[in-house]
């Protein structure tokens, strides 16, 4: 590992976040722009039906609000843009997340990829939360819980939306940092959250963080916004992946047509995924759509 990627590493386990940059090839960026304009728009139009909607933080998401903050299944045969799915698999992407996560690429998994957008009729804002432990876990369960999980984000826009307290994937909230995070509202500023900083990107910047970092997220409906939010798993993460990975719908992975809109390194990394799902399946977890 050079210099470089081991700052970057360490920066990564030890504030639970880094910026890299040149994860998108400069060939492939007009393609990724293509593509995002596309299923906005679909998504926008009504005409593509998974999506995260204003006033809905968690899945399901459902069909409430018009106005939209996310594109779920950027990959799925059915929008026909394999810029996704390429840009997923490449070398570039494929070789951060080994380095970030400390593994062989034999041992990563497909998971999910999504689009953050901007809505078009509300200001919008997450409320302070971790992704896979509760708010209203005690500090012993956030002892217990706190893990590295870990989503990445690439922005094609200058992008200002994300709020981090770094460090907090390691150690249980302050008594003032629970206040802060107990309540089912959004913030109205997230830098009162005690020790939080705002993630900006350029474009073609990509922040990886840990999931359980505190994080929250802001959204202007007048700032364009079209950011790339994918996860990729290492398979040793086992059942808590599954837990967090699984409840989104993903039964469309498991139709030929996706198989075969695969490179041979998508595939691979499909067959984990499968074999996670075949292992925890009877548990209570799902594929379905």
């Amino acid at each position: 590992m050079n210099s470089a990627w081991a700052n970057q590493k360490r920066q990564f386990e030890d504030e639970g976040f880094v910026i890299i940059s040149g994860l998108i090839i400069p060939e492939s960026f007009p393609r990724l722009e293509r593509a995002c304009a596309d299923v906005i728009s679909r998504t926008r139009d009504g005409s593509w039906p998974h999506r995260r909607t204003v006033g809905k933080q968690f899945p399901p998401y459902g069909t409430g609000d018009p106005d939209s903050w996310g594109v779920q299944h950027v990959m799925h045969p059915d929008l026909a843009q394999p810029a996704f799915a390429q840009w997923y698999t490449s070398n570039e992407v494929v070789t951060a997340v080994q380095m970030l996560l400390g593994c062989k690429e034999d041992e990563l998994q497909m998971e999910l990829f999504n689009l953050l957008i901007n809505p078009l009729s509300h200001n919008f804002a997450l409320r302070w939360h971790r992704d896979d432990i509760g708010n209203d876990a005690t500090e012993e369960e956030e002892e217990r819980a706190l893990d590295a999980w870990k989503p990445h984000g690439v922005s094609l826009y200058e992008d200002s939306c994300l709020f981090v307290v770094p460090g907090s994937h390691k150690i249980p909230r302050s008594p003032e940092q629970r206040l802060h995070s107990c309540t089912p509202d959004a913030p109205v500023d997230p830098l009162d959250m005690p020790g939080a900083i705002q993630v900006s990107l350029k474009p073609g910047e990509s922040v990886f963080y840990n999931s359980n970092i505190l994080h929250c997220a802001s959204y202007d409906a007048s700032a364009p916004r079209a950011t790339l939010h994918a996860t990729i798993g290492n398979v040793a993460g086992g059942s808590v992946r599954a837990r967090n990975i699984l409840q989104h719908g993903l039964g469309w992975m498991k139709e030929p047509q996706f198989r075969e809109s695969l490179d041979q390194r998508g595939t691979a990394m499909l067959d984990r995924l499968m074999k996670l799902y075949n292992s925890v399946g009877d548990v209570g977890y799902s594929l379905s759509s």
